[in-house]
């Protein structure tokens, strides 16, 4: 009984230790962010994202078999960068045509015509498309 209460009164006295501190900013944790951090956030954790989305509804044409959160005739944008983070792969060897498929592998005959297309990118434009993907896979 006694190790109890001194326990309830160590949570106690820290509790209110904590709480003492300077004044502070108060932040709403369950809001969302407004469009503006969300940007600045993604922009300094994807600086190349902004192009590779160029690329993914542009000349990569990825978006006709990829969309953000579900699968139409290749997995979404969310599983590929799921897969890949748990499984340490790399988009970008992957497009290069120097990895095995690790997400879909059924769907990889399809995928594979793409190399044409997607060995033809610098190195800067496969690294922007696997930021834009990994800023979406979220």
């Amino acid at each position: 009984m006694k190790t109890s209460f001194k326990l309830l009164l160590f949570f106690l006295f820290t509790l209110f230790v904590m709480s003492c501190g300077g004044k502070k900013e108060e932040q709403d944790f369950g809001a969302k962010p407004t469009a503006n951090e969300e940007k600045s956030t993604t922009a300094s954790a994807f600086p190349l994202a902004e192009k590779g989305k160029e690329i993914f509804e542009g000349k990569g044409t990825c978006f006709t078999c990829h969309k953000k959160d579900v699968k139409v005739v290749g997995p979404s944008i969310q599983d590929i960068v799921k897969i890949y983070k748990e499984k340490n792969g790399s988009i970008v060897t992957f497009l290069k045509g120097e990895a095995d498929p690790i997400v879909d592998p059924s769907q990889y005959e399809v995928m594979k015509a793409n190399f044409a297309l997607t060995k033809t990118f610098t190195d800067e434009e496969l690294q922007s498309l696997e930021q834009y993907m990994q800023s979406e896979g979220k």
